[in-house]
């Protein structure tokens, strides 16, 4: 299982230097998990430059995996992530999520780096985000 934070699929849908990178992990459909928070992130990122309905369309290829949503016992583990590793709220959430899965989490947000279970690429300093 694979959970592809929100800086990998900007970079993946704005076809940034290291888009090629999350490609095939996001075209593993069937061991794709996408947490809600994804959605909102890349959201608000994607709509400050691509007009709606491009962003709907990129929308649209994240629920080709699996969804999950920020249910109350996960708010509590990415609470518990988040002090732990000293990460915001959205990225805690995304990183417990993964851990919950058992599931490689990839990254080009350097927060990651070390954590256990992460692929993290560096970005590029032309990058998206």
């Amino acid at each position: 299982m694979n959970v592809v934070d929100s800086s990998g699929w900007i970079e993946f849908f704005k076809a940034g230097a290291n888009g090629p990178l999350f490609k095939p992990v996001i075209e593993e459909r069937n061991a794709l998990l996408v947490p809600t928070i994804a959605l909102f992130e890349v959201h608000k990122v994607l709509s400050r430059s691509l007009p709606g309905d491009l962003v709907n369309r990129c929308l649209d290829v994240m629920r080709l995996g699996r969804v999950l949503d920020l249910t109350d016992a996960r708010a509590i583990a990415a609470s518990q992530v988040a002090r732990q590793y000293k990460l915001a709220m959205a990225d805690a959430a995304m990183y417990a999520m993964a851990q919950e899965l058992k599931a490689t989490f990839w990254t080009q947000d350097v927060d990651y780096e070390g954590l256990g279970g992460v692929r993290y690429f560096p970005k590029n300093m032309e990058g998206t985000r």
